[in-house]
């Protein structure tokens, strides 16, 4: 009887949509849904989906409230600063749809727990704020051929993609290539962002999600709509996969357990370079493979260390053949194995990849 109660009256109005109707509605009511993030996209993409009668709705958010939240995090009020977001937002979804299952999850992703967590639901929502777990989430949704509801926002301006990571189709890495380094792009904290522009997005997301599970309509597979708040300016671009840039997804789980993202996204990328003291150390350790990336007629020759010559100008072809668990790259100056060294770890971030600060101008004593 509870839910003839539930479908004439708290999904009326959804229920009468021919498009949708009471097997749509069922089929919410089955559907689970993983929410990565209860920020200014997670917020109100969680009251619609709650709402909506998503019956199983999973949250992921280690973070509090903070002050700074409330004025797009609308799922919080500022009695609520200093608790648990996850917590909070079971509350109030709860108040809101108390028929439905929330699950929460107070952790920080990672590798291992977005296999585990992603294996139990049926599509995935990122509202995260930044690369590296962007990247990660989309390599697990490959992996687990989850359908990937993609929202990023920044000032202004906003995006909207479905990955339906069918191995096949676009992900996330033919729409962004190659991570940026850290502190290239700026997040909302140094940005800022209009607090409504979350809420728009947000909701987007849910829209996805809702199409995905009921069947309805078209949604936004292999394409990106952007949307700019100020100017009412809107744009659906069709994305198309780009075979090059699958070879930074990791082939198996293994592999991906392995993928340090946090170093591909450029937190650490410092690390990359070493010191003179740093490469003789690996180089009394063993088993290091030293490129030099300087073409063919550069001078002087490096005789301090055996390695194997792989021109910049033609490195891209011949990454995949790069072999050893530790890779050194060195060049006149290290501008260039530097360079190098960024090139392979878009692909490989299992292994230990480093450039040779200052190159081989730095060895003059140990150079002929």
């Amino acid at each position: 009887m509870q839910e003839l109660v539930d479908i004439s009256e708290r999904y009326h109005r959804q229920v009468l949509l021919k498009e949708l109707g009471v097997q749509g509605q069922q089929r919410l009511a089955e559907a689970k849904v993983l929410v990565l993030g209860s920020g200014g996209l997670g917020c109100p993409a969680l009251l619609y989906l709650a709402a909506a009668g998503v019956g199983t709705i999973g949250i992921v958010d280690f973070d509090n409230v903070s002050m700074s939240n409330l004025h797009r995090q609308v799922l919080f009020g500022t009695e609520d600063i200093g608790q648990l977001k996850v917590l909070v937002a079971e509350r109030k979804l709860k108040a809101i749809n108390p028929e439905i299952n929330i699950l929460t999850y107070p952790v920080k992703l990672d590798n291992a727990g977005c296999l585990e967590l992603f294996a139990s639901y049926d599509i995935i929502l990122d509202g995260t704020d930044n690369f590296a777990t962007r990247y990660m989430v989309n390599d697990a949704c490959v992996l687990l051929q989850k359908p990937l509801v993609y929202g990023a926002v920044s000032r202004f301006e906003g995006q909207v993609a479905v990955f339906a990571a069918d191995k096949t189709g676009v992900n996330y890495r033919d729409l962004f290539p190659q991570p940026p380094v850290e502190g290239e792009v700026l997040n909302c904290a140094e940005a800022g962002v209009l607090g409504v522009l979350p809420g728009i997005i947000g909701s987007m997301q849910a829209n996805e999600v809702i199409k995905l599970i009921t069947g309805m309509g078209e949604v936004l597979k292999d394409q990106l709509y952007t949307y700019h708040a100020l100017y009412n300016q809107h744009l659906t671009l069709q994305l198309s996969v780009v075979e090059e840039n699958r070879k930074g997804i990791p082939k198996n789980e293994q592999e991906f357990l392995q993928t340090n993202y946090e170093w591909l996204c450029g937190i650490g990328v410092e690390k990359m370079e070493i010191e003179q003291e740093q490469f003789e150390e690996l180089m009394e350790k063993g088993e290091l493979t030293v490129i030099d990336v300087r073409e063919e007629n550069e001078l002087p020759a490096i005789s301090f260390v055996e390695h194997v010559k792989m021109p910049l100008s033609g490195l891209k072809e011949q990454l995949e053949k790069i072999e050893g668990e530790t890779v050194v790259f060195i060049c006149q100056s290290g501008k260039r194995s530097l360079q190098a060294a960024k090139l392979l770890a878009a692909i490989n971030a299992r292994i230990n990849i480093y450039s040779l600060k200052g190159g081989v101008l730095n060895w003059k004593s140990k150079i002929s």
